[in-house]
């Protein structure tokens, strides 16, 4: 069924758009398990393979260099093909990489490893988030991204805890091989439930991808989306990597402990991520995300000034830190869908994800830098200095996205004349 057919007319979702959803969330559930599972056995793995702060840096970064990389390549492409297609050619890439995490023996491998992985779940957001802008209409977009990222509150609720309890009694690789087992389930669905999606190549005009790259890219309008996205993710990929070491060497919060604390996070994000997506197609989206932004600066603030704590406060100042994080989520990205046109929706988000990853990658690369442990049980030291960083990219963000903003209205202004 081609996915014009299936174009919604209301603000309510259609049966359609509710399947849609259900199995992007899925995908979105898998990749965003894969990514983050590195931080809670990063205190395992680091210990495992000898590995410093700096070189699990680079483990976390290179995931997000290969995304982003890729997602640049293939951006002049997106647009040429049927979007389901594209997802399930490499969401099946990206079940291959995770297997060659699960079989790593060193540092060298397991980078290697998480390169080709990054290289296809990058690319495998792009067209998960084209999906979305494609079959939901504005006014419901803030309600469906809402919906999708509640996949990062199920990897904190079900996937975290259940992968370091896997870690701790059969090993850490067998966390990545129960990824894997969801993932193959996964690609079974979307083949036999998700409709050809296609509509998008009726508006091609552009014949050559590299020109249809280079006029996303050089777009001015575009830019200010680009420059906005780029720092969206940046505070998180400064402290999510070392969160698990953090947690265990400076606020001896024990590694039996630490599913409780995700669980309680990732509990959070399941109530607060629908919420702000519908909040975000009521109220003005701006003025949500600015408000989660300011209280995020507070709350990372304190979260990175933690010492020796008791735990069941420890779970709170988590709470508390994710709840303004995913505040900030919902009406950013309902936001940044509004910018691209139709035919240029594969190329502007595969380039959206591109910038993100790469600042996020850099962003754990600079963390890995500052920070410094003298062994692999000693306290972090200087990460501190993070909490600060991150606020002050928080306030450039706030920045950005009301420039996105300005840029949206504009444009109404102008179509109405």
């Amino acid at each position: 069924m081609n996915s014009s057919t299936n174009t919604p007319v209301t603000n309510s979702f259609s049966t359609h758009q509710k399947r849609v959803l259900f199995l992007l969330a899925l995908v979105q559930f898998c990749i965003i398990l894969d990514f983050m599972i590195i931080a809670p056995i990063g205190d395992i793995l680091m210990k495992a393979m000898s590995i410093t702060t700096a070189q699990f840096g680079i483990v976390v970064s290179s995931y997000a260099f290969s995304a982003a990389i890729a997602s640049i390549v293939t951006a002049g492409f997106a647009d040429r093909f049927d979007r389901k297609k594209l997802l399930i050619i490499f969401f099946s890439g990206f079940i291959l990489g995770t297997i060659a995490c699960g079989i790593s023996k060193n540092y060298e491998q397991i980078v290697i490893s998480r390169i080709i992985t990054g290289m296809f779940a990058g690319i495998s957001n792009a067209v998960l988030m084209t999906l979305v802008i494609d079959l939901f209409l504005p006014q419901q977009r803030g309600r469906a991204m809402g919906m999708i990222q509640m996949g990062f509150g199920m990897s904190q609720v079900l996937g975290i805890p259940l992968g370091l309890f896997i870690a701790a009694k059969l090993g850490w690789q067998f966390t990545f091989f129960g990824i894997v087992l969801l993932a193959i389930a996964i690609i079974a669905a979307l083949i036999v439930f998700l409709d050809s999606a296609n509509a998008h190549l009726q508006h091609q005009i552009e014949k050559n991808p590299f020109v249809h790259f280079w006029k996303t890219i050089t777009n001015a309008d575009y830019q200010i989306g680009f420059s906005a996205v780029t720092l969206l993710s940046i505070g998180g990929f400064m402290i999510m990597p070392f969160t698990a070491v953090f947690l265990v060497n400076n606020v001896q919060v024990s590694t039996h402990d630490l599913p409780l604390v995700f669980l309680s996070s990732g509990i959070v994000a399941l109530i607060v991520m629908p919420l702000m997506g519908k909040l975000s197609d009521k109220y003005d989206r701006f003025t949500l995300f600015a408000i989660g932004s300011v209280a995020g600066m507070v709350a990372i603030i304190i979260y990175t000034h933690l010492s020796v704590t008791p735990l069941w406060l420890v779970i709170i100042i988590n709470m508390l830190v994710m709840a303004c994080i995913m505040c900030r989520m919902s009406p950013a990205m309902a936001i940044n869908s509004m910018v691209p046109k139709p035919e240029d929706r594969g190329a502007y988000m595969g380039l959206s994800s591109a910038l993100q990853q790469t600042a996020g990658g850099l962003g754990a690369i600079i963390a890995g830098m500052i920070i410094y442990q003298a062994d692999n049980h000693s306290p972090l030291v200087h990460f501190d200095w993070l909490g600060y960083i991150i606020a002050l990219i928080f306030g450039a963000c706030i920045y950005l996205v009301y420039q996105v903003k300005k840029l949206l209205t504009s444009r109404k202004i102008q179509d109405r004349h």
